[in-house]
């Protein structure tokens, strides 16, 4: 399996295991009331609050959302919410951020399906405009994302996108795939080409025949850079 651009990082909010005591008596050994720890109770609440605002800001969209509407839907007060989350762009900070992390997932997942690595590069930058169809990463990571985050901390949060194809193209040199040269101009124009296609996905009146058409220049350009063109 071709080499991963990075290891997965982990997810907010994991799921925290749950101990049962068991307390020994002369009769024999019976279970002790199971009961969620403060962290466990915690980490719920937090999943909760997150489940709620990807909802809401996939939907309504950042500026129409409101932490009411979020506490509403989570069933929690403001309070638990403030306990969490400074605000509202704190919040959608970390909505964003497990998006990227699953886009990186998506990515990676394409990435390992053939052994070329260039071709990997392909598929991963296919994966990455393929998503760009989905309502929900549209409005939270293309749409709402600059905005509310700006463009640096969208760099500083979570999965750099760029990176992962930085990793990519530097392993396609290293191993011969497209003639020698230095990674980083190549990675910026590759992710800054893919960056602005998604947006015009997004915007497209006709978003898969945009997307197909994309691709079909995407796959024109790789196949020039294998030969050397």
């Amino acid at each position: 399996m071709a080499e991963p651009w990075t290891d997965a990082a982990p997810q907010a909010g994991q799921e925290a295991a749950v101990t049962t005591a068991r307390t020994a008596t002369q009769g024999g050994t019976r279970h002790a009331r199971v009961r969620p720890t403060q962290q466990e109770r915690s980490d719920a609440t937090v999943e909760d609050l997150l489940s709620a605002a990807r909802a809401l800001f996939a939907t309504t969209g950042y500026a129409a959302t409101s932490l009411d509407a979020v506490c509403e839907r989570a069933g929690v007060t403001k309070g638990a919410l403030y306990h969490h989350f400074a605000g509202k762009k704190q919040l959608f900070g970390a909505v964003y951020q497990r998006e990227q992390q699953h886009l990186n997932e998506r990515i990676t997942a394409a990435y390992a399906t053939v052994t070329d690595p260039w071709e990997a590069v392909f598929e991963g930058c296919r994966a990455y405009l393929e998503a760009s169809l989905d309502p929900a990463v549209q409005r939270i990571t293309l749409l709402d994302a600059p905005g509310a985050l700006g463009w640096e901390a969208m760099r500083d949060v979570g999965v750099n996108c760029r990176e992962l194809t930085r990793k990519g193209v530097a392993r396609a040199i290293r191993k011969g795939a497209i003639p020698a040269r230095p990674a980083d101009p190549l990675t910026s124009m590759l992710y800054g080409g893919l960056s602005e296609n998604a947006m015009a996905i997004v915007r497209a009146d006709d978003p898969q025949a945009a997307l197909d058409e994309a691709l079909t220049d995407l796959r024109r350009l790789f196949d020039a850079l294998a030969a050397g063109n």
